[in-house]
Formats: structure tokens, C-alpha cells, sequence
């Protein structure tokens, strides 16, 4: 299975968005082969918390915008791992060492990237 055209578009608007906040190390994982309950995992990195709570803020924000509904969101008054639940994408927020922690990209690893189209100013 692979990941829908919507799903692909809402993970690209939510790169953008995070990447307008200054996220890091953004990568996006097609993980609709082993997950039946979603299609894409966004993974970002803050440098700090207040940074990954505006990042994740931003996210459900353009998101929302464009018509996404935010099922679930965990996380977000730590900012430590936020985590944004908008059904076929689900949006992984992290410090910097709760990522390294995580290792969510080893844990999916066999998982296709999806590549995504951020501009690096």
C-alpha cells in the first residue's frame, strides 16, 4: 500500500509549516504498509521547547486552515514530544534529544521516505 495524494499534500503543507518555525531535520515516512490506521509520519525537531510548541502550533494552525481535521494531540504544554494526530498524517514534534532518544526514523527505517518539497532559505 502507499500513501494517498491528500495524505501527501497535508504532509508537504505541514513541512512547510513547521520549516516556516524554524524545525529541523524534517523527514517524512510512508508508513502505510504497517500502519492501517495511518498513511504518513512527519517527523521535526525543535532546538527547545518553546520552539517545538510553535512549530506544533503552526502545524495544526495551516493545517486546520486547509481543512484538516486534529483528532489527537498529545505533548504540546511539555514540549518535549508533540504529537498531532490528523488521521492519514501524523505529525511527530521533537526536542532535539527526545528525537536522538526516540529514534522513531530507526524504528520505521524500512519505510519509505517521502520526499518533501521545503525550501531551504
Amino acid at each position: 500500500m502507499t500513501a494517498t495524494a491528500r495524505s501527501i499534500e497535508l504532509t508537504q503543507l505541514a513541512a512547510r509549516a513547521a520549516d516556516s518555525k524554524q524545525a529541523e531535520n524534517l523527514v517524512a515516512l510512508d508508513v502505510s504498509g504497517p500502519l492501517p490506521l495511518t498513511d504518513v509520519f512527519l517527523v521535526a525537531s525543535g532546538r527547545n521547547e518553546p520552539n517545538v510548541r510553535a512549530i506544533a502550533e503552526e502545524v495544526i494552525e495551516k493545517l486546520e486552515e486547509f481543512g484538516a481535521k486534529l483528532l489527537r494531540r498529545e505533548g504540546l504544554s511539555e514540549g518535549r514530544w508533540v504529537l498531532l494526530d490528523f488521521g492519514d498524517l501524523i505529525v511527530h514534534v521533537f526536542h532535539d534529544e527526545d528525537r536522538l532518544y526516540y529514534s522513531l526514523e530507526r524504528l520505521w527505517k524500512d519505510c519509505p521516505v517521502v520526499p518533501l518539497t521545503v525550501t531551504v532559505a
